[in-house]
């Protein structure tokens, strides 16, 4: 026996009531003898009666956007998850922790972008921040992560890599809009990649982005201060940029990757965030964890700014937890995704009120 049930659309349902309700109105108005009056009591009565229709249909609009303000922001969260997976605790012997904090306060999603990824060329990282923030930014985040996942385990050289960021934007530009004159054409993102070898050696391409922090026993030093590239999008790249070794990271040390939001964080006088004085109480009066360095740096900042942050905030955190013995085989074969974990630690997800 075949049953059908009918379904009434959502427009019928979102209009029937506002127009039931001035239908009422208007028949109270045309047919009924006491809205004909003019005496006292019949405009009070009048004016009570389209003061309830008009209250009603206001509460029924502010209810329906309410509706279409939580999903959008399901919405978002679930284009967050999707594209800032979180990362796990441990990707070849390097603790790992990251998070990020969004301006927009429609949704807790921004224009940071940030992945860890374990190849047979080292340990591989990008931080990255687009022009804008919101969620106007996620497809440009999109077409730079989906490049990088791609080409770290294609390309042995740092530089192709780059260069394959810089043309997936090229691209979404393209299709975003035909218009040069369009604000769309003029979309750029600042990034930094990063390279961990197996011995430790630490290899850099900077594309307009804040250099890290390292921090190695009780300092915390910068770990390099060379003139960047520009950023993507902005001018062309050199056919072949010359990544920049900077040191090791030893076992112990760690490294803060984090956008520009953070050190341009305010406070209510105007004064600038010291990310450097931050990470000096953290080596001086915590355990030196990536997830205690998370934590820390959040909540200096969220007092600092008082939740009243103007630009999006991501932060990294990568630790060197190996041993000094070398491992022979190599770690993470070509063409696959970042090692699995037993325990996933959804580090990248922060509520909007604070970490």
């Amino acid at each position: 026996m075949f049953r059908i049930k009918g379904r009434i659309p959502r427009k019928v349902l979102a209009w029937g009531l506002p127009t039931a309700w001035g239908a009422m109105a208007l028949t109270y108005k045309l047919t009924c003898p006491l809205a004909q009056q003019d005496s006292l009591g019949a405009r009070v009565v009048t004016s009570a009666v389209f003061f309830a229709v008009g209250t009603g249909l206001i509460v029924h609009v502010r209810q329906a956007l309410l509706r279409e303000l939580r999903q959008v922001r399901k919405v978002a969260g679930a284009a967050q998850s999707a594209l800032l997976r979180p990362l796990p605790a441990r990707i070849d012997g390097l603790d790992v922790a990251a998070a990020q904090l969004s301006a927009d306060r429609s949704a807790c999603v921004g224009g940071d972008l940030y992945e860890v990824i374990a190849t047979e060329h080292g340990v591989r990282a990008v931080m990255g921040d687009v022009r804008g923030h919101g969620i106007t930014a996620i497809g440009t985040v999109a077409a730079v992560l989906g490049s990088f996942r791609e080409a770290v385990h294609d390309e042995p050289d740092l530089g192709r890599v780059l260069h394959r960021l810089d043309r997936a934007l090229a691209r979404h530009v393209r299709e975003r809009c035909r218009d040069p004159d369009s604000p769309a054409a003029e979309e750029f993102v600042t990034v930094l990649l990063l390279e961990i070898g197996q011995d430790g050696e630490i290899t850099f391409l900077n594309c307009g982005h804040p250099w890290p922090y390292l921090l190695s026993g009780g300092t915390v030093e910068p770990l390099a201060r060379a003139d960047p590239l520009p950023p993507l999008g902005l001018f062309p790249l050199p056919p072949e940029p010359t990544p920049l070794t900077c040191g090791s990271l030893l076992p112990g040390d760690s490294l803060v990757l984090y956008t520009d939001g953070v050190e341009d964080a305010r406070d209510a006088r105007g004064r600038f965030f010291s990310l450097r004085a931050a990470l000096i109480d953290v080596v001086r009066n915590h355990t030196v964890t990536p997830q205690s360095v998370l934590r820390t740096l959040f909540a200096a900042l969220l007092r600092h700014t008082r939740g009243r942050h103007a630009d999006d905030i991501a932060l990294l955190v990568l630790r060197n937890d190996r041993t000094r013995v070398q491992c022979s085989a190599p770690i993470g074969a070509r063409g696959t995704a970042r090692p699995a974990t037993t325990n996933p630690q959804p580090t990248n997800h922060l509520h909007c009120n604070g970490p």
